[in-house]
């Protein structure tokens, strides 16, 4: 399992306490549905997903954003556990809704580009790589129980 520095806890926590939930959650899960179209096979029941404009104005999306967003917030408070905190997702994820797993990749790393647009200059490489650990350890640790 991932292992994180005091100093990468601490780069990770300072960001997150400054990340818009709503905000970056829905562009985020809008990005990976535009950029990754395939994706959009696990969202048959948000609506109108026809083009970049409606996926990224479409309240479901916005909404189911802010929640996977939300559970990245319980990463960053189980940093030293992710397969725990991620285990009851993972099995959600596997069993009910039969997720391709190399999903959870191409979602952490759209989410980085949302938040180096987000924060410009502050999103350092030293930052960026904070966080390329964060969303790496937490797709290993949703992807758990497809092993």
């Amino acid at each position: 399992m991932v292992h994180f520095t005091p100093e990468e806890k601490c780069i990770i926590s300072k960001q997150w306490g400054q990340v818009n939930i709503d905000e970056t959650g829905g562009e985020a899960l809008g990005r990976l549905l535009v950029v990754y179209p395939w994706t959009q096979r696990f969202f048959d029941n948000f609506g109108n997903l026809s083009s970049s404009s409606a996926i990224m104005g479409n309240p479901k999306v916005k909404a189911h954003g802010k929640k996977v967003l939300t559970s990245f917030g319980d990463a960053i408070k189980n940093m030293d556990n992710l397969k725990g905190a991620f285990a009851k997702l993972s099995e959600l994820h596997c069993d009910k809704l039969h997720v391709d797993p190399e999903n959870f990749k191409l979602l952490g790393n759209v989410l980085l580009i949302v938040l180096a647009t987000h924060f410009g200059k502050e999103f350092t490489p030293e930052v960026q790589a904070a966080w390329q650990k964060l969303v790496s350890g937490v797709a290993i640790a949703l992807a758990h129980k497809y092993h």
